[in-house]
């Protein structure tokens, strides 16, 4: 409780007015768009393709995926079904190193990477790019699996453990270790402190700001819109939600991973429950959804840049819903109790596949009730997908505003933990150290229920890209040891691919 009241009192002197924060939201703008544009231009530097300009990240990030699948034999198909054995069978960890379960953690991951992705994201993507946005989104979830792989693998094997027996791991500590192991221990440090750097923003902004922002938005539209309550006190439901993510994020990884393994089956299974009642109730339009997605896939107005353009906003929105290669949840998967590292990178397989179920979803509802179509009328985002549920009833999106706000929870629960690690890593671990951090991040929570986040979207959308720079670097140079630990794993438990290829060819 004490933790509470601080932040309380904190809000005290910081934001306990709808008007102050309007005047706050124009100073943030004025000062910081210049440095947001600015940055954002950098990171999304692009080249231009067939008339269109294609952020050199994104191409990557492309490039890197689909070269780590066929550097592991096409691991996305042949260890999918391992890896969902390694969910389903009983835990055995009581001689296992960590903090939480396999589930857990892969509970956590998606917890962080099942927010605004999934809805709005989905929503944008089919608004700006067509239909046929989705088919490059699963394409990118597909062989981002690999990059997950890679990542989850190995932050398990650098992980720290502290000595309160708390753990410590994630993509600064494989950068540093890992790379000192190959004789680059100045590179590997100052890649791992850009990553931490790059992570403070991205979870106070789009792991935080930006899902509560979007949570609050679709509670006022449902409440009345401009004649709701929280139209002139957004901040109201910014205090709620950070009192709760508050009493969550207080005790840490387990606490945190107890209720993700809880709040992520009910989100998925009520959003998943509706979205197949739509989708049955009009199952003669599917062929005709599957038949629209293909088509505007790979035929535009403007042919191959129409396609590029398409594959680029599918390929971004994938990467920004399920952050394969970002290097998020690698904080989170090093906390399993495991002493297999290659085991928990089989888990992390799993994570990108059910982030596309949740978006394919979302787009099937969005394209078979063809709300889509209203996208020039200005219906975007969370609305587009509130649109699309409400065609079918009008209570559905009552449903919705409440499996968004579970969506929201669980993502800022994650990244609170996320950017409280890049946090100890820069600064040390340490109780003091950690509060700081946890009061800095609970009040970003209801700074965001009320601002334009315009400015801070474009600014921690480019921090989050960001952070897969210095990622895949590392990947790319530690793939090989994987590798060979992935054949050592197969050859000990005798792993059946069942592709007929061998891992240790």
């Amino acid at each position: 409780m004490k933790f509470i009241l601080k932040i309380m009192l904190a809000l005290f002197f910081f934001n306990t007015q709808r008007v102050f924060a309007l005047e706050l939201d124009k100073k943030i703008d004025s000062v910081f768009a210049p440095f947001s544009d600015f940055f954002s231009k950098i990171v999304f530097f692009p080249v231009n393709i067939a008339g269109v300009d294609v952020p050199i990240l994104i191409l990557l990030l492309i490039f890197a995926s689909i070269f780590a699948s066929l550097y592991l034999n096409g691991i996305n198909l042949w260890g999918f079904g391992y890896a969902v054995k390694q969910i389903i069978k009983k835990d055995n960890n009581g001689n296992s190193d960590g903090e939480v379960s396999s589930l857990q953690a892969l509970s956590t991951a998606l917890s962080g990477t099942l927010g605004l992705g999934s809805i709005a994201g989905v929503a944008i993507a089919i608004s700006v790019g067509g239909p046929g946005a989705m088919f490059w989104m699963f394409f990118g979830a597909f062989f981002g699996m690999a990059l997950k792989f890679f990542e989850c693998t190995l932050a398990v094997k650098y992980r720290k453990f502290n000595p309160d027996g708390s753990i410590s791991g994630g993509p600064m500590f494989y950068m540093a270790h890992g790379l000192t192991r190959k004789g680059m221990r100045k590179f590997g440090e100052v890649l791992a402190l850009f990553f931490a750097i790059m992570c403070i923003p991205g979870s106070l902004g789009g792991g935080n700001m930006l899902q509560v922002n979007q949570a609050t938005q679709q509670i006022i539209y449902m409440t009345g819109g401009e004649n709701s309550f929280f139209f002139n006190n957004a901040w109201v439901c910014g205090l709620i939600l950070m009192i709760i993510v508050a009493l969550i994020i207080v005790g840490g990884i387990k606490s945190i991973a107890n209720v993700a393994s809880k709040i992520v089956p009910v989100m998925c299974g009520l959003y998943m429950l509706i979205s197949c009642f739509i989708i049955v109730i009009n199952f003669t339009n599917i062929p005709e959804v599957l038949y629209t997605i293909i088509k505007t896939a790979f035929q535009s107005t403007s042919v191959a840049g129409g396609v590029i353009g398409c594959i680029i906003i599918g390929m971004r929105r994938s990467i920004q819903s399920n952050e394969a290669g970002a290097g998020s949840a690698p904080i989170a998967y090093a906390a399993t109790m495991t002493k297999e590292p290659i085991s928990q990178g089989f888990v992390a397989l799993l994570e990108p596949f059910f982030t596309v179920v949740m978006c394919s979803m979302t787009a099937s509802v969005i394209i078979i009730t063809k709300q889509y179509q209203n996208y020039t009328d200005g219906i975007t985002g969370i609305q587009l997908t509130s649109s699309a549920f409400g065609s079918v009833s009008s209570f559905f999106p009552y449903i919705l505003s409440f499996v968004i706000v579970l969506f929201a929870l669980s993502t800022v629960i994650s990244w609170a933990y996320y950017g409280q690690k890049a946090w100890c890593y820069i600064f040390g671990e340490g109780t003091k150290r950690i509060k700081a951090f946890q009061i800095m991040f609970c009040l970003f929570i209801v700074i965001g229920s009320s601002m334009n986040l315009q400015s801070v979207v474009d600014f921690t959308d480019a921090t989050m890209l960001a952070m897969a720079l210095p990622n895949l670097i590392t990947i790319f140079i530690l793939m090989p040891e994987i590798k060979q630990d992935l054949k050592d794993y197969c050859a000990r438990f005798k792993v059946f691919n069942w592709l007929g290829v061998k891992i240790n060819k």
